[in-house]
């Protein structure tokens, strides 16, 4: 028995493996397509599908903001901080200083909760209060702020917390 479960944990690894891939392969794919003059980013739609590809699938919270032109086109995505199992320290700082480095008229952020938690917490509010205030005085928008689970995204803007 102890070979059998041997080889189903390295035919479970070799899947893995094969998924991974395949993932990395289809965020190439879709950072591609909205880079392309005309694609945009800027929807919930499309902004939450982007973040759930790159932050579903991990296991320590990280903080992503996509970098978009003034016609809402991607110009950069960039992991910018990364924390536990459920916390991830902000600076707005930082965020502020790169959306000037990519010259930036709008951004959309993203973090995962690895709990699987959708709600947004008082902290994940409380930052976004402090990023887009810290945004607005630089001219630049800030879109949406998704909360991102393996299986599920939040727009907060949707919810009226942007």
């Amino acid at each position: 028995m102890t070979t059998l479960g041997a080889g189903s944990n390295e035919e479970e690894s070799r899947i893995r493996v094969r998924e991974d891939r395949t993932i990395a392969r289809a965020l190439q794919i879709l950072q591609k397509r909205a880079s392309l003059p005309g694609e945009v980013l800027g929807g919930a739609t499309q902004g939450a599908l982007f973040f759930r590809l790159r932050l579903g699938g991990e296991n320590r919270e990280h903080f992503e903001v996509a970098f978009l032109n003034t016609q809402f086109q991607l110009i950069a995505v960039e992991r910018l901080f990364s924390g536990t199992i459920d916390a991830a320290e902000v600076h707005p700082r930082i965020v502020v200083q790169r959306a000037l480095a990519h010259n930036a008229s709008a951004v959309l952020m993203a973090h995962n909760h690895p709990s699987g938690s959708l709600q947004p917490s008082a902290s994940d509010r409380a930052v976004t209060a402090r990023l887009k205030a810290a945004l607005d005085t630089v001219d630049v928008r800030l879109l949406d702020h998704f909360v991102v689970t393996s299986h599920e995204v939040v727009s907060m803007a949707s919810q009226g917390m942007v």
